[in-house]
């Protein structure tokens, strides 16, 4: 369970969490990380003269749920990239300190995008899953962020290293803020917005609740649950068996 950590508060936790608790982020218990248990390895090419990936079966679903209830909105409106009327809807649950959301972000979306949300074909929903204050705090700044969510979202993945895991990660945030054109006046009103804080919270207990998501990345894909950084040629299987 999340502890209770509002307006000032989630200030001054951001210099207080150890790195050791931040990089266990990606599941409820550090002891047994899901998603990185069920990450899968990346396609390796069939030979080095080759630049044909090997052909990837698409992995088997570890759950599902029922689409109509997946795509209701919740306490905060979607962040989603592609169109409303794509053949294929994925939902993603993440959290801003787990090593392998970043990984996805990295490696896997931008050929996602190109390959399938530039093409109509995929619909991507973003959703909060934060696992502790400073993945709270990421969430806080991107929604503040407005129409600069998913860069803002993009730059802290990218830079995670630098915030995620450092002794005072107030100070490594507002630079990464400022950079995206906070002022500090707003940096502080963002991360001291009660209201903000408990729909992220509302939305990472609604995924808990109704969806049993319990690690980060977890991907819905038509309904159909993955844990775990899929590379582009898995997740690429997946989407290709429902088109």
């Amino acid at each position: 369970m999340l502890r209770s950590i509002s307006r000032r508060q989630m200030i001054v936790s951001l210099a207080a969490v150890s790195s050791a608790a931040v990089l266990a982020g990606c599941s409820d218990t550090a002891e047994q990380p899901k998603a990185e248990t069920a990450t899968p390895a990346e396609a390796a090419p069939t030979s080095t003269a080759s630049t044909t990936p090997a052909k990837v079966d698409a992995p088997p679903a570890q759950g599902s749920a029922d689409v109509a209830k997946l795509i209701e909105p919740g306490s905060l409106p979607e962040m989603t990239l592609g169109k409303e009327d794509a053949p294929v809807t994925i939902v993603e649950y993440a959290s801003m300190t787990c090593p392998h959301c970043a990984t996805f972000h990295e490696k896997t979306l931008p050929e996602l995008k190109t390959k399938y949300i530039d093409t109509g074909k995929v619909r991507l929903i973003f959703r909060e899953f934060p696992f502790d204050p400073r993945a709270e705090a990421g969430f806080m700044l991107a929604r503040c962020a407005g129409d600069n969510y998913f860069p803002m979202i993009d730059v802290l993945f990218k830079q995670q290293g630098t915030w995620a895991a450092v002794e005072n990660a107030r100070d490594a945030l507002l630079q990464i803020a400022k950079l995206a054109g906070f002022s500090q006046q707003k940096f502080e009103e963002c991360l001291t917005d009660q209201k903000l804080l408990d729909d992220i919270r509302a939305v990472r207990t609604r995924g808990s609740n109704e969806f049993k998501v319990d690690s980060t990345p977890t991907f819905f894909i038509n309904g159909q649950q993955y844990k775990g950084a899929l590379s582009i040629a898995e997740i690429s299987a997946v989407i290709d068996s429902m088109l």
